[in-house]
């Protein structure tokens, strides 16, 4: 049996001269047929060990046996192929199938894409004639020296990417709608793997999702602010530099529009764009550049396959874009890549098309700024989840190995904290504060709510800064960065320039020192040639945690009220009561919910318990417990109230930043002890029901609403169930019209997963079944599985069903009407259905009295036709 074993034995008679000619072998492709080269930087080493890990990382164990026999034979020592076992040329086998030492590192899934096969190299003939192949490999290799080291979060040491990267899940999106929540309301959805989710790898992210040779230009991914995306794409462009994946593609431009804002209005030729904005472009001409756009421009080619040369150009950070982007399509016009024009006219061009057609294009985004580009010009969507719950635990198992089990079940006590970890700048902002505290305060109690997690994120800074720059300075600076985390917040900022920090009374001549003082939370933006320099927080939530903050010390040493429209200065003594429930009704009066986190924080820095951990930056305000008895009576007040879902799901959050679970553990006792009567709840014990179950992932795969009561009104009540759960049993329900009208509602929206829907023996009747026909059209809706029967459905429900089956954003395969009256036309209407290549319904049955009729599509014709 072959193992890398036998590979080191033999590599172990090559004397180090020969060994070295033996690696300078391995940096040429093609030694077998279809493997690419290995790069030099990964064999600046004599250690055999590590050059037969190397291989066997790159190739695959069977390959690389392959390969050394080759370069063997070139070498001239054919001895050492008497070595080999004579099964060594059968199936591969992977490193994982033979053990793996500890420097053996498993390749990651992205990783191990098998090698495409080398094209016939195309040649650039200026300034002097080289293969294109010759510039992909220059810029591979100054790549590797840009992306192979990364900083997590903001931390000042860098490591290596593949030291700290861990998988992302990511799926294979539908198109991207605006999301105008706060992204915490996104956030707060407890979320797990699907078998209806199409999970991809990063190297497929210019595969179409149905598995099909379908062409791909332009690729949308998006996700919330800290997801990890522009860790993808580092991964990435690593992962091809590295010559892991994606060996087809020529050349890789990674762009940021954090540094194409600074351009604004300026005049380049593509080729001086590239490299003003990407230095590695260095040993790629700009003649040599203008050569291949021109060369593919007059081609008028738009196939990727056919090109020449591919090219990918990646756009990271749309949300922080403040470009003129102008997507008319009569505006946008055929320019010259080799003459200076604005770089906005020369993104237009690229994105819509208009240059470069055969290009690749992958942008990425926060879901809100997701309109900035048109559905017309994006061809796939992906959406970047962040962490599944093993990937957490894989995650904080990289930094703490022994602890991780304890570390996980700590975290798993505080749903929101859990929750907020599938974000992995929150992991790291999590890692430093576990790893400072498991240090220095053992036995202790560790962090279970947001505001005691930043605030000791927060004291961590101060306190390893303090003794360079003295106490008083540190808490000058974090009271500045606090007053310009608020101020930029209520404008919707979450990116700062020179002219922004002004404003908010931060000298610019010391912003440096700011972000050299605190880098782990504020950080300006290095880059060469920058005119305007940027600055922002390291997430959203530090920004939101340091605008309570001032928020809260404004109250405390003046009396004003920053969140009132109109500020007056209070004589008397500020009652903090007052100054609480204000701030509660101000986030229930946010429209997309942008106050939500900042109201968990501030409500949870009202508690002398985190004012103790900020003593010298905050003082102990004596808020009285009667101070937060009343506060939490007032919230408990609110969700009694008719308020959303998603504001009720905040104000338990709320409570729990006050450490206040009274009404959860009420209703969870009853669940426990089988004893909950729906019939019996308070308002405010329905909405700490729904809580329960959407902050429970095991309760959402099924629904089933006799599981509570087989009744209307519970169903009203537990809608927000209903929308976060993959299948919805209904069946038997006692259902009608107005059950419809809400199920539609929770089809259409956004955020629903509803992808079946069982309402069998119910009384629908045809007006229920056209207000359900509504949520179907919707593009959002994602229902795949719909059964009716027995709900009295005659002809004109079929018509309304026919209707928004023709909608080409249905996803509907599957409809069960058995047991109804469609009668000869409505049975026609949605057999035309099933035959027509353009719906994806498949399976239509249908049962009148005692005839039984039955009809399904051959799915490989119709996908076919």
């Amino acid at each position: 049996m072959m193992t890398s074993e036998v590979l080191l034995n033999i590599l172990d008679d090559l004397d180090d001269d020969q060994l070295s000619i033996f690696q300078w072998f391995l940096q040429k492709p093609n030694n077998v047929q279809g493997l690419p080269a290995i790069t030099k930087s990964r064999l600046q080493t004599l250690d055999r060990c590590k050059t037969v890990d190397v291989m066997v990382e790159t190739y695959g164990l069977q390959r690389a046996v392959q390969v050394t026999r080759v370069v063997l034979e070139k070498i001239s020592r054919n001895d050492l192929l008497q070595r080999f076992p004579a099964s060594s040329s059968g199936p591969e086998v992977h490193v994982s199938d033979v053990g793996e030492t500890s420097e053996n590192r498993e390749p990651s899934s992205s990783q191990t894409q098998p090698p495409l096969p080398q094209t016939e190299d195309e040649t650039v003939p200026v300034p002097e004639p080289c293969p294109i192949r010759y510039y992909q490999q220059k810029l591979q290799s100054n790549f590797q020296d840009t992306f192979m080291v990364a900083t997590e979060g903001w931390a000042a040491d860098e490591e290596l990417l593949v030291d700290i990267y861990t998988e992302l899940y990511i799926t294979a999106g539908r198109d991207v709608h605006v999301n105008t929540q706060h992204e915490v309301l996104q956030i707060d959805k407890v979320w797990k793997p699907s078998d209806t989710e199409t999970q991809i790898q990063p190297r497929d992210i210019f595969k179409h999702p149905s598995g099909k040779d379908i062409p791909i230009r332009t690729v949308l991914t998006n996700g919330i602010a800290g997801i990890g995306k522009t860790f993808l794409v580092h991964k990435f462009v690593l992962d091809w530099a590295e010559e892991r994946t994606n060996q087809d593609v020529h050349l890789i431009f990674p762009f940021t529009f954090r540094t194409l804002n600074s351009l604004q209005g300026k005049e380049f030729g593509l080729a001086e764009l590239i490299h003003d904005c990407i230095p590695e472009t260095k040993d790629v001409s700009v003649e040599a550049l203008n050569y291949i756009f021109t060369a593919l421009q007059s081609s008028g080619t738009s196939s990727y396959k056919k090109s020449r040369f591919k090219l990918l150009f990646v756009f990271d950070g749309l949300d922080e874009n403040r470009l003129h982007l102008d997507f008319d399509v009569n505006n946008i016009r055929s320019v010259d890549v080799t003459k200076s024009t604005k770089i906005e006219v020369l993104l237009r061009g690229l994105i819509s098309g208009k240059l470069l057609r055969s290009a690749r294009i992958w942008i990425t985004t926060r879901p809100a700024a997701a309109n900035q580009i048109p559905q017309n010009l994006i061809n796939t969507t992906t959406e970047v989840r962040g962490f599944t719950d093993p990937q957490k635990e894989e995650y904080f198992r990289k930094r703490f190995k022994e602890q991780t089990s304890s570390i996980i079940s700590h975290l798993k006590k505080s749903r929101s904290l859990h929750i907020m970890c599938h974000i992995p700048v929150f992991c790291w902002i999590t890692a430093i504060v576990l790893e400072e505290l498991l240090e220095t305060r053992e036995g202790e109690d560790l962090p279970r709510t947001l505001t005691e997690m930043y605030a000791e994120f927060l004291r961590f800074q101060i306190d390893h800064t303090k003794e360079k720059y003295g106490p008083e300075k540190c808490i000058q600076y974090i009271k500045s960065l606090a007053k310009l985390a608020f101020e930029q917040l209520q404008k919707g900022n979450l990116i700062f320039y020179e002219k922004d920090l002004r404003e908010s009374g931060i000298d610019v001549s010391e912003a440096s020192v700011y972000s050299g003082v605190f880098t782990e939370i504020f950080k300006a933006e290095r880059r060469r040639k920058q005119e305007d320099k940027m600055f922002s927080f390291v997430h959203l939530s530090v920004q939101e945690f340091l605008a309570a903050l001032h928020v809260h010390l404004t109250f405390i040493n003046s009396g004003i009220n920053l969140l009132e429209k109109q500020q007056q200065t209070i004589s008397n003594k500020p009652d903090p009561t007052v100054f609480y429930q204000r701030a509660v009704d101000e986030a229930l009066q946010s429209p997309n919910g942008h106050l939500d986190l900042f109201l968990r924080f501030l409500l949870g820095l009202s508690l002398p318990t985190n004012q103790n951990l900020l003593r010298g930056l905050l003082t102990q305000t004596g808020s009285s417990s009667q101070t937060n008895q009343e506060t939490v009576k007032y919230i408990k007040e609110k969700i009694s109230e008719n308020v959303s879902a998603e504001r009720s799901i905040n104000l338990f959050h709320c409570l729990n930043e006050l450490k206040d679970v009274s009404l959860v553990e009420e209703i969870q006792q009853s669940l426990r002890l089988g004893r909950l009567s729906t019939d019996r709840l308070s308002p405010a014990q329905w909405s700490a029901l729904v809580f329960i179950l959407l902050s429970s992932g095991e309760h959402l795969d099924v629904f089933d609403l006799k599981k509570y009561s087989a009744s209307e009104e519970v169903l009203l009540r537990l809608l927000p169930v209903v929308k976060a759960s993959i299948k919805v049993v209904l069946n038997n329900c006692n259902l009608s019209e107005r059950s419809c009208g809400a199920l539609s509602s929770v089809l259409s929206s956004q955020s629903s997963s509803v992808t079946e829907l069982d309402l069998t023996n119910n009384n629908l009747q045809d007006s229920g079944v056209e207000s359900l026909s509504a949520g179907l059209e919707s593009p959002h809706c994602k229902l795949e599985a719909l059964r009716l029967s027995g709900c009295l459905v005659t002809e004109e429900g079929c018509a309304s069903l026919a209707s928004a089956l023709s909608f080409k954003t249905s996803n509907l395969r599957e409809l069960d009407l058995n047991y109804n009256h469609p009668g000869d036309s409505g049975e026609k209407m949605l057999r035309a259905k099933v035959e027509d290549p353009d719906c994806r319904l498949e399976t239509l049955r249908y049962r009148q009295t005692d005839t039984l009729r039955y009809r399904q599509t051959d799915t490989l014709r119709k996908l076919s036709s």
